[in-house]
């Protein structure tokens, strides 16, 4: 007997359904089922943005900063940012210097928020996206100092973006394969919650995705080695 010799392995979206409702003891059955089960998986991804970074799901980004313009817009799905810098100029001159996020608290006892200079801080505004009157609130960056030059600078930043929907039925879903067995056991946990056959299962299903959890999210997780220096203070 020998290997199948193939490592691609995955689940669309009706067969990791189609697994969720066998471990309710159940089976999918109509097109409801599945569309309760969409609504369910979609809000489970969103959970995982609640419970910590989603390694796979940073992306790295760069905006260039404008000479006078504070303010710049991120995207819409943008849940956080994870790590910026200041870059200027561009090619073997160029140069990344760290800069620091501040708190809506600190930004705004800065005196004057209009001076120019190399831009040190940064406010995150995490708006939500949602549609006003004058059009989507879009996370907004802040910077400070206000850049006082064009075509120098550029801010970098890696962002935690959100997970992509979960498709019409025939998608693999955006997660790498290692997560499959968390989120076949969080939408089982989901679905029976609400079906009421699978009540008797509940406690069950929830230990098994929260373990399933703890194994995926161990090892979804930086491995560089972490150096500390202490600092020495002088009195």
């Amino acid at each position: 007997m020998t290997t199948s010799d193939t490592t691609l392995f995955n689940l669309d979206l009706n067969t990791i359904v189609e697994e969720a409702f066998e471990r309710c003891g159940q089976e999918l059955r109509s097109g409801y089922n599945l569309r309760t089960a969409r609504r369910s998986l979609n809000l489970l991804t969103i959970e995982w943005a609640n419970r910590g970074i989603n390694l796979w799901s940073i992306e790295e980004g760069s905006i260039p900063l404008v000479r006078g313009v504070a303010k710049y817009g991120m995207p819409v799905d943008t849940i956080d940012i994870i790590d910026h810098v200041v870059r200027t100029q561009s090619g073997a001159g160029q140069t990344d210097i760290n800069i620091s996020r501040v708190s809506v608290s600190t930004y705004s006892t800065i005196p004057n928020k209009n001076i120019l200079g190399r831009p040190i801080q940064l406010w995150y505004q995490r708006f939500g996206g949602q549609d006003q009157p004058t059009g989507p609130q879009y996370p907004t960056i802040t910077l400070w100092p206000v850049p006082d030059r064009d075509d120098f600078y550029t801010l970098v930043i890696w962002r935690l973006r959100r997970l992509k929907d979960t498709g019409d039925g025939v998608n693999t879903q955006d997660i790498p394969f290692r997560m499959l067995p968390a989120l076949v056991a969080g939408l089982a946990y989901y679905l029976a919650m609400k079906l009421p056959d699978a009540l008797p299962r509940l406690e069950m299903l929830k230990m098994a995705y929260e373990e399933q959890w703890r194994l995926a999210s161990e090892e979804d997780r930086e491995k560089a080695p972490i150096r500390f220096v202490p600092r020495l203070l002088s009195y």
